[in-house]
């Protein structure tokens, strides 16, 4: 499963200065008030049961990384406590070399930020120019090929420094899996869909993703046993899917082998310490079991599981990126680009034939199953859309976003995407290296897909409506 916790550095640090204790400019007390504010606000705004810190209160008795031969006893005492991302507050002018040799050492996600400089007193006298520092440290940064992130130069309390530090844990989290994941395949590649091949060699030797195969005689003979022996669990997820959907025409016999594959699909993860599935669909499990599994995906998306149709290796590690820019708060889901709207130039038909999240139904739709499969519009809002894609030896990340339109009624789960230049989305998808199948997530992550692709070496960021 997708790891959602987080377990964050705090490196506050100051410029070193030798001799006594400043009283004008880069006065220390000036620093240690700005690491107090900082560190008192992250703490009391973004610390739950997923989000963990670790300061430098044992370093010195300013709690602050003042001077550079201290990086190794800090990186050392960071890496023991497994932090996963750092963030490098900038206190005042700071110690470019000292935060430049910190990221180094540790190899994570770098955020970098420092609190707006606003006293200046009437005789000139200045106490931080953090910002100043702030140009210094970045330049550190690059020289030692730290990619990092930054929050502008701004008070605690600007909105900026909470969506910025916010965005920051998306990415975290995004790279913090992205580096381990498993997708389980369950089953070849459907023979029809040769836009969703993927090459599991090179995406084990670029990014350390591993591919792990299911096969369709395995999956066969478990559903039919899970029929046997695990009654009790199958009965729950036929009794979950009665409560969203009208089943008065389906057999319960169907309906158990829906809840099977529910059951199935989460017992294949834990058996092989799998985060999300891409699997076949329509061509073969009708012959193994005699129903096919989009309801049972579509009720896997909300108990927090992601599992993938058509086997789309690229899908699955698109819809788990999603899901980890929200930190599993949300379900991502697999709307393909399918029809222009019939009379709306910038409007798109997103659908797929019923593996949406049931709790995406909009409240005025019904819910409805058509050739057993879920059967709704998604609800209105703001949503972001996504795919990772090879081409060519080249690894691409296109990311957007879009508003709910109003559409025609059609079958299967969807929704009508308006995008500000369909033309270009359109150009993009026939020229560039995407096929149609994408995922999307309720929210405004755009910003977050480019920030996270600075982390990953070889990942070609791409914004959906620019044509290069």
């Amino acid at each position: 499963m997708l790891n959602y916790k987080l377990k964050i550095a705090l490196v506050p640090e100051r410029r070193w200065l030798p001799g006594p204790k400043r009283t004008g400019i880069f006065n220390s007390d000036y620093a240690v008030a700005n690491k107090e504010k900082a560190i008192r606000f992250l703490k009391d705004h973004f610390a739950d049961a997923d989000t963990e810190f670790v300061d430098l209160e044992w370093l010195n008795e300013e709690g602050l990384l003042i001077e550079t031969k201290d990086c190794e006893k800090v990186a050392d005492y960071l890496k023991e406590q497994k932090v996963d991302a750092m963030f490098i507050i900038n206190c005042n002018f700071g110690n470019e070399e000292a935060a430049g040799k910190i990221a180094q050492l540790m190899k994570v996600p770098v955020l970098l930020w420092g609190p707006r400089d606003r006293i200046i007193e009437k005789n000139g006298t200045r106490y931080t120019d953090t910002q100043c520092g702030l140009f210094s440290i970045s330049k550190q940064l690059k020289r030692y090929n730290v990619p990092f992130s930054f929050i502008k130069n701004c008070d605690v309390e600007d909105p900026a420094f909470s969506e910025g530090f916010q965005r920051f844990l998306s990415v975290a989290c995004m790279v913090k899996n992205f580096a381990k994941l498993r997708i389980l395949q369950v089953g070849s590649r459907v023979k029809p869909f040769k836009c969703v091949m993927a090459n599991e060699l090179e995406l084990t030797e670029k990014f350390g993703i591993d591919v792990v195969p299911v096969n369709l005689a395995e999956t066969g003979k478990r559903l039919n046993a899970l029929l046997e022996e695990k009654k009790e669990a199958v009965q729950k997820q036929v009794d979950e899917i009665k409560k969203l959907y009208d089943v008065s025409d389906i057999a319960e016999a169907d309906l158990a082998k829906m809840g099977a594959f529910v059951e199935f699909f989460k017992d294949i993860l834990a058996d092989n310490m799998g985060d999300v599935i891409a699997t076949e669909c329509w061509t073969a499990m009708t012959h193994l079991i005699g129903v096919l599994p989009c309801l049972s995906m579509s009720i896997l998306a909300d108990q927090g599981y992601i599992a993938i149709c058509e086997t789309d290796i690229h899908g699955a590690i698109t819809s788990a990126l999603l899901s980890c820019a929200v930190r599993g708060k949300r379900p991502p889901f697999f709307g393909e680009f399918t029809v222009r709207h019939p009379e709306k130039e910038d409007v798109e038909l997103l659908w797929h034939c019923g593996v949406f999240a049931g709790s995406l139904r909009k409240d005025t739709c019904k819910t409805r199953l058509f050739l057993n499969k879920p059967d709704f519009c998604a609800k209105d809002g703001k949503y972001t859309i996504a795919r990772f894609q090879a081409e060519k030896g080249k690894y691409y990340l296109l990311g957007g976003e879009f508003e709910t339109a109003e559409g025609p009624l059609t079958q299967g789960t969807y929704l009508w995407a308006r995008f500000k230049n369909l033309d270009a989305v359109e150009r993009k998808l026939i020229e560039g290296p995407y096929i149609h199948h994408m995922s999307e997530i309720e929210g405004s992550y755009a910003e977050t897909l480019r920030e996270f692709a600075k982390f990953v070496p070889d990942l070609i960021f791409d914004p959906l409506e620019e044509i290069q």
